[in-house]
């Protein structure tokens, strides 16, 4: 039981120095940030296209583009495979 708590609590401790943006020796991978408006303007889709085709709502959609929020976790990783392979997403989806 003892290992399993030393095991959380390096875990822990690697979450918060990672969050405070220190070295951990843990592997991480942090995907680059999407520019949203030049993915959807490079498929010649609307606001209201891209956001249906992709299952995102449009409010999200806006504030990406807009730039008053991110996307992040599995949506950034959608809008990574989108730009490289939009038809593969599009198949997959239908």
């Amino acid at each position: 039981m003892a290992s399993a708590y030393e095991s959380i609590a390096q875990g822990l401790q690697e979450a918060i120095e990672l969050n405070q943006g220190h070295k951990v020796a843990a592997k991480t991978y942090r995907p680059e940030p999407v520019n949203v408006a030049e993915i959807r303007h490079k498929l010649g889709l609307t606001q209201m296209e891209f956001a249906s085709k992709f299952c995102i709502s449009v409010s999200t959609l806006r504030h990406w583009e807009r730039g008053d929020r991110t996307p992040h976790g599995p949506a950034l990783a959608l809008l990574h495979v989108v730009s490289k392979e939009p038809q593969a997403v599009l198949r997959a989806l239908s």
